[in-house]
């Protein structure tokens, strides 16, 4: 499908990759692992032909089609979402402006029979078959889907597009890529601006995907459960792995460990042939021998053991002791005029609690860490701290009050204690700022980069409660653990909001769930455990009505009713009274999926009454005998086309619709 060949690129005396060759075969999911600045984002640009390689190409056929979503600096303005999201169907809609436009030329002609009629009718006809390769139909059902599962509502499709802040505008983006369905898919980062139900719902749009995915994230768990090949970047060389990231992981540290093993055994021969020479060097007797084991070694190729990066060892500055209770929120409510963010919301934190804070965007996650640092007022109810309490809270926002004039050393310098500041240039090392990066100004940094800066000025300074806003959104994996680590050894107190699952996995052990127009809840247990309870909880149920069917018959995850094993094994009931319950529940089942089978029905069969009477009109259509005898009957059969094709639209809406509630239902009682 596409191959990138013996491709080299080098900035300034530093090479990133030399001779690179790799193939890209059909449904294939290739990640691209390694440190931030190894390369992985320009060999993205450079399959996507938006930058040129030093040496090498890349080859594909004519009619494989590339897309690729940058990281950042994506905008979009001047009409509505939906209209927006049509421009992915932007080739088809202009053979559909081409077809009206003949259509009135037609129309105007008076006289059938003249060659000028002809002509439009070739070029009509031409067009309508062209169509037909691409089910306009579904476009509308295809365009609400994608727009709806990356989090935009009903109430968004007619929203203009410059309306939306710069995450929403990748996410216009993402969507258009994914309607306009590339032969290769080239994605640098789509999760960092996604919550983590959209990025589930990503992760299994994607698994369906019929094209090629190549992607770098450092969302571990998208990688683990996306990916099944790995291009790893590491100093200058780049090593493929047949597996997704924690597969690469176990190689890479397999092929370390016997590399190692050859080193030393390699080492060990050359220390005998050395002492061996040296033993009989001065000896004429044994000149020829000495001379043929010196020859030997010098042709010896010499294995080198690959530099390993130096792990950081960082710690919090040891915080003080804080009161039992930490925080306690009483009653808050947040208005930004008439939008009502929070409403009545009692929480309280106690001394040592790691908690994650989730939800989709626009729940109010970031509010309520704001009103939690203190950093926002609520519009009433109270915010009371505990004894002893010091908050440090961190924001995307902090980033934009560094100090423009000073150097990212001078930035951390200036809040380091005395026990963090003899490995300043380590701790910023960890965090992407390497050798003369320290001495860079903050004017001079990207977003990225003053974001980075932000989070390592914060972690230095001494706190016993920490408030972190998606503080892994610009790191790399190797930073990433160094702040895991950091923050399972901390002995105070934290708040996390992140959608970033493999992080905070191991270091929470409560989770805030946020949900628009509704009072928050708490899981107790990480990240895992709320997954799950949300998994069993939806388990694909659409309504009401399958819950409370559910609840009745006792079937596991619905409605808070017993489940199955429990209402019989539990307590001892007959085999009788188990076939009861299945008869309740097959007649539950029945109650629920009948009117909707019968809909779906319903709706199939109309579906191919239109598909069927669209065929007759093309044929029509497509016939010049036609349109030359019966020039009334043509207009006619013209307009009903159009009418076939809008009614087409509407029913596959409800189709969508129906098939949807369907699978949520039979799944809520256990169907496969």
């Amino acid at each position: 499908m596409l191959a990138v060949e013996n491709v080299s690129i080098q900035f300034g005396a530093r090479v990133l990759f030399s001779e690179l060759s790799f193939t890209v075969r059909a449904r294939e999911r290739m990640s691209l692992a390694g440190p931030n600045g190894a390369g992985k984002s320009t060999l993205l640009k450079i399959i996507a032909g938006i930058e040129s390689p030093d040496t090498g190409r890349v080859a594909k056929p004519k009619q494989v089609t590339v897309g690729y979503l940058p990281q950042e600096g994506v905008y979009h303005s001047g009409t509505t979402l939906f209209k927006e999201a049509e421009t992915a169907f932007e080739d088809v809609l202009k053979l559909q402006a081409e077809l009206r436009e003949v259509e009135a030329q037609m129309d105007a002609i008076e006289d059938t029979g003249s060659d000028e009629y002809a002509d439009a009718l070739e070029v009509f006809g031409d067009l309508q078959l062209r169509l037909e390769h691409h089910d306009l139909a579904r476009m509308k059902p295809r365009i609400e889907t994608i727009l709806n599962g990356l989090g935009f509502s009903q109430a968004d499709m007619q929203k203009q597009t410059d309306t939306f802040s710069g995450g929403w505008q990748m996410r216009i983006a993402l969507a258009k890529l994914l309607l306009r369905e590339p032969s290769v898919l080239l994605l640098d980062e789509p999760t960092n601006h996604l919550d983590i139900e959209t990025v589930q719902w990503l992760e299994n749009w994607l698994n369906q995907y019929g094209g090629a995915i190549i992607l770098i994230s450092h969302d571990r768990a998208f990688l683990d459960n996306l990916t099944n090949r790995t291009l790893a970047f590491e100093r200058g060389d780049v090593h493929e792995y047949s597996g997704n990231y924690s597969f690469f992981l176990r190689e890479r540290d397999a092929r370390k460990e016997q590399q190692v093993r050859a080193y030393k055994n390699q080492q060990r021969e050359i220390e005998k042939a050395e002492k061996l020479i040296n033993r009989f060097r001065a000896k004429a007797s044994k000149a020829r021998m000495v001379q043929s084991r010196i020859k030997q070694l010098e042709k010896v190729e010499r294995i080198e053991l690959e530099q390993e990066q130096t792990t950081i060892g960082f710690k919090f500055p040891q915080p003080l002791r804080s009161g039992q209770t930490v925080i306690t929120l009483e009653n808050i409510v947040k208005r930004y005029g008439d939008n009502l963010v929070l409403n009545g919301v009692d929480f309280e934190i106690e001394r040592e609690e790691r908690i994650a804070i989730v939800g989709v965007n626009g729940a109010g996650k970031s509010t309520f860490s704001r009103i939690l640092s203190g950093v926002e007022a609520p519009t009433s109810g109270t915010r009371e701290l505990g004894q002893k309490v010091i908050v440090s809270h961190f924001s995307q926002n902090h980033a934009e009050e560094l100090d423009p004039k000073k150097t990212v050393l001078e930035t951390v310098e200036a809040v380091a204690t005395k026990q963090s500041s003899t490995n300043l240039r380590t701790l910023l090392g960890s965090f992407l700022f390497r050798g003369d990066d320290a001495f860079k100004k903050v004017s001079v940094l990207s977003g990225g980069e003053r974001s980075r800066l932000a989070l390592t000025r914060m972690l230095l300074q001494p706190a016993n409660f920490l408030i972190l806003d998606e503080p892994t959104n610009h790191l790399d994996m190797q930073s990433q653990e160094v702040l895991q680590h950091a923050l399972s050894e901390y002995t105070g107190t934290y708040v996390i909001v992140s959608h970033n699952r493999s992080f905070l996995d191991p270091i929470v052990t409560k989770v805030l769930e946020f949900i628009p127009g509704q009072k928050p809840r708490v899981f107790h247990g990480n990240l895992s455990y709320y997954l799950d309870k949300i998994q069993e909880e939806r388990g694909g149920t659409t309504t009401d009505s399958v819950d409370a069917a559910l609840s009745r018959a006792n079937v596991p995850g619905g409605g808070g009713g017993k489940s199955a094993s429990s209402g019989a094994g539990a307590s001892g009931s007959s085999r009788k009274e188990q076939r009861r319950q299945e008869a309740r529940l097959r007649q539950e089942k029945a109650r629920v999926l009948k009117p909707l089978q019968e809909k779906l029905e319903a709706v199939e069969a109309r579906i191919a009454e239109l598909e069927e009477t669209k065929a007759e009109l093309t044929k029509k259509l497509s016939d010049p005998v036609f349109f030359k005898e019966e020039a009334a009957a043509a207009k006619l059969a013209s307009q009903n086309y159009h009418q076939a094709e809008q009614d087409l639209e509407t029913v596959y809406s409800q189709w969508s619709t129906l098939t949807d509630e369907i699978e949520k239902a039979e799944a809520k009682f256990g169907d496969d």
